[in-house]
């Protein structure tokens, strides 16, 4: 019945249509005028009316129609002529002499058609909208669904259609831990729930960018066998107001209708910031009609639901606290750079498909790589992939992988066209930075040496760590920035001169000198915290407690910062005095080949940097 129903309405709406599109041609013959039309002036057709060429005359509104006699096929030419400023039709028919009694002439009256016309402009559309608008909300229920834009975009990945698993996940051991727990819950829940013990309601994972958030909750729906429904926060908002809330209903619907289940919200902070940042305009906005239903999801699952959410954020700082408390997200699992241990792992992952040389280290490759992230080492295998091939190698060798290091981190290499001068400075700046880092025992080792520009720096010094490190002490902190200044304090020895080179080194040694006096309490102000705070939301509204400091303390803080930044240039100027042979060895050999690696380094200084006691 509602088929039919629907289907003839359907077919009134064609019909109205078709009346609208063909309605002047249907007026015209029912009013008779038909057959071949021409345009006239009026001088000329009021002179062929005159004459008897005229049947009949017809006046309506602002057109005169001559209607002429048939031929002999029965077609009637029609004469028709615009109305001229001045005097009407009737009375320049009068003026003319024209004989009513041989040539009929009739006005026609325009109200009905006038009418008509205006009720059809006026009626026509709401009808047409309306019936539209009928179909649309009878097919998606009304509301925020009506042209589908309420429904959730999550993606499912049903079971075996996820290829990922834990054992393709390295480097976040503890992390992992944590999510095979919450994937033995919805394979076993009688195990858990004999014991009493409910299903977690939701698993947030922070962590820097690149970690593998994504990646493991990729490897949960691999492994966990259940429905998982994959979503980003941002697919939550739209400008139109109830479409997230919509969206987040229908999702969690969804899931609960597939219990035992899983949904993943990445990015969350785009829709989960604090709640209350409309700076006192008031009312709600899109993002926290989203946020509330959200919460009320959450809140509102029973033990039977069996639906746990998980959500990836690099940003948890700026959660809103009723997102991340118990009984929403009970775990919070944080995901770290991988130590050297995870980026073995890492590389044995990711190495798998690409042809290496058998000799390679990968020990060593594991501790070039401090600092990177499994994203980054990925990256990394890849770059040293295309270099092999863009060389024409069969195998990827040691020399590929340092470079797609560097590319990685730094960019590519740019050979930019300096005077001797120049290039000169450029060595002794690097050469300065590399015997500083080299000497002072709380420095790193020295990696590479190179005056090849790379980015924005005409040249680099890269050391790096034997191991992971975790605490620096106040000591390898001063010998760091004596490190950061031994370009700048090479170029006033060598040259009596500054250069602009070293605003990066200047500016990384002030900003790590400042953070000793007011985070770490190193200088002799004491053990306070002179870190000038004012607590705001996401918003940048201030709410809470705030650290401002006076300005005779911010005075002695400031001196303070001088004295660790003025402390480490000396250290640097006096070093490089003292070996300032040394130095020139250094220079002399970056002007030949340009880049020097670790074991050539030494060789030049003569000594092995003595390792850090572990």
């Amino acid at each position: 019945m509602e088929f039919k129903i629907n289907l003839n309405l359907r077919r009134v709406l064609i019909w109205i249509l078709i009346l609208f599109l063909f309605l002047p041609s249907l007026i015209k013959f029912l009013l008779g005028s038909t057959g071949v039309v021409k345009e006239l002036p009026l001088s000329t057709a009021i002179a062929e009316i005159k004459e008897g060429k005229v049947e009949s005359v017809q006046i309506r509104g602002q057109e005169l129609i001559l209607l002429y006699p048939k031929d002999a096929q029965g077609l009637q030419l029609i004469g028709t002529s615009r109305k001229e400023e001045g005097a009407s039709f009737m009375d320049q028919l009068q003026k003319a002499g024209v004989d009513e009694s041989k040539v009929k002439v009739e006005v026609v009256s325009q109200d009905f058609i006038n009418s008509f016309w205006s009720v059809i402009s006026l009626v026509l559309p709401i009808v047409g909208f309306g019936v539209l608008m009928f179909f649309m909300l009878r097919k998606q229920g009304g509301g925020a669904d009506m042209f589908g834009i309420g429904k959730s975009k999550a993606k499912l990945f049903a079971k075996g259609k996820q290829n990922i698993k834990f054992a393709d996940v390295a480097g976040v051991d503890e992390a992992k831990k944590e999510l095979e727990e919450v994937v033995d819950f919805l394979r076993n829940p009688k195990k858990y729930g004999d014991l009493g013990a409910r299903t977690p309601k939701g698993v947030l994972l922070t962590g820097p960018a690149g970690v593998g958030k994504t990646l493991l909750a990729r490897a949960v729906a691999g492994e966990a066998g259940v429905p998982f429904f994959s979503m980003a926060g941002s697919e939550f908002m739209e400008m139109l107001v109830g479409v997230g809330a919509s969206r987040v209903r229908d999702l969690f619907e969804t899931a609960k209708r597939a219990n035992p289940s899983i949904i993943f919200i990445d990015e969350i902070d785009a829709i989960g910031r604090t709640r209350g940042g409309s700076g006192g305009f008031g009312g709600h906005d899109e993002r926290e009609q989203t946020l509330n239903q959200i919460l009320v999801e959450m809140d509102g699952f029973t033990q039977s639901d069996n639906v746990i959410v998980l959500a990836a954020t690099n940003r948890p700082d700026v959660l809103d606290p009723a997102l991340v408390r118990p009984g929403r997200f009970d775990r919070r699992v944080t995901l770290d750079l991988p130590d050297i241990a995870g980026r073995k792992a890492i590389l044995e992952i990711h190495k798998k498909g690409k042809p290496f040389i058998k000799d390679l280290n990968w020990n060593k490759v594991a501790e070039r790589t401090v600092g990177f992230s499994g994203a980054d080492i990925e990256n990394m295998l890849n770059e040293a992939a295309i270099l092999a091939a863009r060389d024409d190698q069969k195998e990827i060798e040691m020399k590929d992988i340092e470079e797609a290091a560097m590319k990685v981190k730094m960019g590519p290499e740019k050979r930019r066209l300096q005077s001797k001068l120049e290039k000169k400075m450029t060595a002794y700046h690097e050469a300065g930075h590399a015997l500083v880092g080299h000497l002072l025992l709380g420095t790193d080792p020295i990696h590479r040496v190179s005056i090849v520009s790379r980015g924005m720096a005409l040249g680099y010094t890269m050391s790096r760590p034997k191991t992971d490190k975790y605490q620096q002490t106040l000591s390898e902190l001063k010998d760091e920035i004596a490190m950061m200044l031994g370009g700048r304090a090479a170029e006033k020895i060598v040259f009596n001169e500054l250069t602009a080179g070293a605003a990066s080194d200047i500016e990384r040694g002030t900003i790590l000198a400042r953070r000793m006096v007011i985070d770490f309490g190193m200088s002799e102000l004491g053990p306070v915290s002179l870190n000038q705070t004012v607590d705001t939301n996401a918003w940048g509204y201030a709410s809470g407690d705030s650290v401002r400091l006076s300005e005779a303390m911010q005075s002695k803080v400031d001196i303070e910062i001088k004295k660790f930044v003025d402390e480490g240039y000396r250290l640097a100027e006096a070093t490089i005095k003292k070996h300032r042979k040394i130095l020139d060895k250094i220079v002399d050999r970056l002007l030949k080949v340009e880049t020097i690696e670790q074991e050539e380094f030494e060789k030049i200084v003569g000594k092995v940097k003595p390792a850090v006691e572990e």
